[in-house]
């Protein structure tokens, strides 16, 4: 069995005008601002290789509200991220699929189901000014022990070809995802969820965690070691559950993306061939370029 692609990060952020704003000043280009027919809104980053991160805005809690009661889970999970953790976060990891009603029925037969699925559509706007309407349908799977992470599918439905080559280029060097960051003080307990949700067979244990090899890009989760390691973070033993902590880029050129932030005075530190920006009001979680 093959595993699944990563498709995009979704991060919680306190709203798209400081999203838009930090993640300029890191060097990323930020797609124009789409909104969702349930009253939350995105400005997104994207990468050559297909993957990208939705850093993601409430527009309207009104419409939030009635989704909610319309049993929307997408938009259920965000509200309930944040009452837990305030307004910035990593949420949910997504997959990408050809067939999100498979994924559904296969996450209620291992008993991980999200809830319903979601089926919705909203218009784009393209780089060259042109607009379509694309459709997605979503699988959702959740662990009841992982109260602020989940994860879902997401299956494209007649979503027209565009060029984002001027989206994919960044002045940060940046070209895809390579890492996801979690944590939790016991990463075994949650092989089995991230197996199922990734399809992927490709697990490895080490002394400060746990790799899961998506067909693109790895989840790790770090254990108490791994976390200190990471950002001098203390794990709280009593606090169990996925959590996300950081997102790592593949960069074309490290010291060229260090040289941008000092000129953009953007705080970092350098370990070897890596720079790590810790999280800022903006980013949702803390960012690692590292070398190709």
């Amino acid at each position: 069995m093959l595993a699944s692609p990563l498709d995009h990060l979704v991060l919680p952020v306190r709203d798209i005008a400081t999203a838009r704003a930090r993640l300029s000043q890191l060097g990323f280009t930020v797609a124009a601002d789409g909104r969702h027919p349930f009253g939350t809104e995105n400005c997104c980053v994207y990468f050559r290789d297909g993957t990208f991160i939705e850093p993601l805005g409430v527009a309207s809690q009104v419409e939030c509200e009635a989704a909610i009661r319309a049993g929307n889970q997408f938009v259920a999970r965000d509200r309930a991220f944040r009452f837990r953790n305030g307004s910035e976060g990593l949420s949910a990891i997504v997959m990408g699929s050809d067939d999100a009603r498979a994924d559904h029925e296969l996450f209620r037969q291992s008993g991980i189901s999200g809830g319903d699925m979601l089926e919705f559509s909203r218009p784009m706007r393209f780089p060259d000014g042109t607009e379509a309407t694309a459709g997605f349908r979503l699988a959702f799977a959740a662990d009841l022990r992982a109260p602020d992470f989940f994860a879902f599918t997401c299956q494209r439905i007649n979503v027209p070809a565009a060029d984002r080559s001027a989206l994919e280029t960044h002045a940060n060097g940046a070209r895809a995802i390579r890492r996801v960051l979690l944590h939790d003080t016991q990463p075994a307990d949650f092989r089995a969820f991230l197996a199922c949700v990734t399809r992927s067979e490709a697990v490895a244990e080490d002394p400060e965690g746990m790799d899961i090899a998506a067909s693109n890009a790895t989840i790790r989760i770090l254990n108490a070691d791994g976390l200190m390691a990471l950002d001098g973070e203390t794990a709280d033993p009593s606090r169990r559950g996925l959590s996300g902590k950081a997102v790592a880029f593949a960069v074309a050129d490290v010291d060229a993306t260090q040289r941008l932030f000092y000129d953009a005075g953007v705080s970092h530190t350098r370990y070897s061939d890596s720079l790590f920006v810790p999280h800022q009001p903006g980013q949702g979680v803390s960012f690692i370029f590292s070398g190709e």
